[in-house]
């Protein structure tokens, strides 16, 4: 069993959608979380009839990489020196907070290029709705096409993520939402 962890590519796409990855191979990369096992991974996608050469893709695409962040590669090739493993440790968790900093990401970054954020918040929704609820997601497909207005967007969010909930579980639930708050609220703070 391997532990895949998102690259900085891998992120970048999950916030940009820059390589347009296929809708199932996004699932896959958002799943994919530093911590989840190859295995566990793989039996959560299973029904999407995703696999071990999916995961293969995504990690020749350079999305993701094996063993964590990029200092975890270095901490088993010397597991017995644990004090000098533990400093090197100390500035990547700063490292990994350091991209969480920079939350006013650039419109530039989260909106796709050429999109105003009204279209990327709309083909979010279609897309994701299609993929993730399926036709029990048909009225609130219906909601998003009635939708005039990014406040109309965010008036929908609430019942969107319910819906994912119920039909992908909570952590395909955390992931989407957190890729819709950007989109909702381009920095901002979500209102709930």
């Amino acid at each position: 069993m391997i532990i895949f962890d998102k690259t900085e590519r891998g992120r970048t796409e999950i916030a940009t959608r820059a390589q347009t990855v296929a809708p199932r191979l996004r699932t896959l990369l958002l799943l994919v979380d530093g911590k989840t096992g190859s295995d566990e991974l793989l039996r959560k996608v299973a029904g999407l009839g995703l696999g071990q050469e999916h995961l293969d893709e995504l990690l020749q695409a350079g999305l993701i990489q094996a063993g964590g962040d990029d200092g975890a590669a270095a901490v088993p090739a010397a597991p017995t020196a644990a004090a000098p493993a533990a400093v090197p440790t100390a500035p990547a968790p700063a490292k990994s907070i350091a991209p969480a900093a920079p939350a006013p990401i650039p419109l530039e970054q989260i909106l796709p290029p050429g999109q105003t954020q009204f279209e990327a918040i709309y083909h979010f929704y279609n897309d994701t709705i299609k993929s993730m609820i399926g036709l029990r997601g048909y009225g609130l497909q219906l909601k998003v096409e009635r939708a005039s207005s990014v406040q109309d967007f965010r008036e929908l969010r609430q019942a969107y993520l319910e819906a994912v909930l119920k039909a992908k579980g909570e952590e395909i639930a955390r992931s989407l939402r957190g890729r819709l708050d950007q989109l909702l609220y381009l920095g901002e703070r979500p209102q709930i």
